[in-house]
């Protein structure tokens, strides 16, 4: 196990500059996921910590020696790509043992180290199989595995998932997952699916054209994004934000309708954004009534039902009751606390903390 850092991490092609003084601490044994739309710089980053990618400028630093230099198989690192680039025509026992094939390691304690890492796979009755005859989650095993034989410093996943149908994905994350806490290695993890970010990361690190927006746990990115895009990027269905400007200590929104603000203090006739998440937003009574609007679609997910409410001009994302919920035409009166809104900056998007 090992940690790692990025200092000032830049990267240029020619003239175009696609990261942007990238700063990053990993601890050693920590789970942090790298996510953000495509194009972000999130593949590119993981890229140059592997040595696949050449550093324009900036350090790189694993177990706390700067590997800008190093080989990829000099940095103690193993990688598990997108597609499986298992060997067809090995077993599963010659694919994981495919990564020792420069190991100093003598047969027996090769074969021991293969045997280890295949009983934590749960793949030890699939050693003889070969690709051919596994599903796409035990060839995903496989590649995880031909990774794991190293015992690396660090794991880098570069959107392991992403060729999985919907029921394999889930399972795998549970896997990684268990995988991680079972082995304790750094882990460094690429996806542009937020859920996967959400349900696997110790911290997440949100990206955008190549700049880093925000690191934090799932909850902190969660409940306390730091602008606009962060808020909006991370959460399904996403937060909705409504424009307005601070009038008399409340939010007058534009196309009508107002909102106390009690969590923060903006000067007044500044422009802002108030957020608020659609689990926040629910049914009110007359009383406690912020805004009002028609249903313009219902959607049911069990135990909750998803309401598009037409507010002013504009479609908000409110939550209803799972059972007997409004229908589509309905009027409807909604009501958020004002302590779970968000204030952000209407021109930078930066949130008024």
């Amino acid at each position: 196990m090992s940690d790692l850092a990025l200092r000032n991490l830049v990267k240029s092609y020619d003239k175009t500059q696609v990261l942007h003084s990238i700063n990053l601490d990993v601890a050693d044994g920590e789970f942090v996921v790298f996510v953000g739309p495509s194009g972000c710089g999130k593949s590119t980053t993981l890229r140059m910590i592997a040595g696949l990618e050449e550093v324009t400028s900036g350090e790189i630093e694993i177990g706390g020696r700067v590997v800008n230099n190093l080989e990829p198989k000099e940095r103690d690192i193993a990688m598990v790509f997108q597609n499986y680039a298992i060997y067809p025509h090995m077993t599963v026992r010659k694919n994981i043992g495919f990564g020792l094939r420069s190991s100093k390691l003598s047969k027996p304690e090769k074969e021991a180290r293969i045997d280890e890492v295949a009983g934590i796979l749960g793949m030890t009755e699939l050693l003889a199989r070969k690709p051919a005859q596994l599903s796409g989650g035990q060839r995903q095993r496989v590649a995880i595995g031909r990774a794991m034989v190293r015992d690396p410093a660090v794991f880098l996943f570069d959107e392991p998932l992403s060729n999985l149908d919907a029921q394999l994905r889930t399972q795998m994350r549970l896997e990684i997952k268990k995988l991680h806490r079972r082995v304790g290695n750094t882990i460094i993890f690429v996806t542009h699916d937020q859920v996967e970010a959400m349900t696997m990361a110790d911290r997440i690190v949100i990206m955008k054209d190549g700049h880093i927006q925000q690191v934090g746990t799932p909850d902190e990115v969660y409940h306390k994004p730091a602008n606009t895009f962060v808020a909006q990027f991370i959460g399904a269905p996403s937060m909705n934000l409504l424009e307005g400007t601070v009038e008399g200590g409340a939010v007058s929104l534009t196309g009508g309708g107002s909102v106390p603000l009690t969590q923060v203090k903006v000067a007044e006739g500044r422009a802002v954004k108030l957020g608020v998440r659609p689990e926040d937003l629910h049914l009110a009574t007359e009383g406690d009534t912020l805004f009002e609007g028609e249903v313009s679609v219902a959607e049911p997910l069990g135990a909750e039902t998803l309401l598009y409410v037409t507010l002013a001009g504009r479609e908000i994302i409110a939550t209803g009751p799972g059972r007997n919920p409004p229908k589509a035409g309905d009027h409807v009166r909604l009501s958020a606390d004002p302590a779970q809104m968000h204030v952000f900056d209407a021109e930078t998007g930066a949130v008024i903390a």
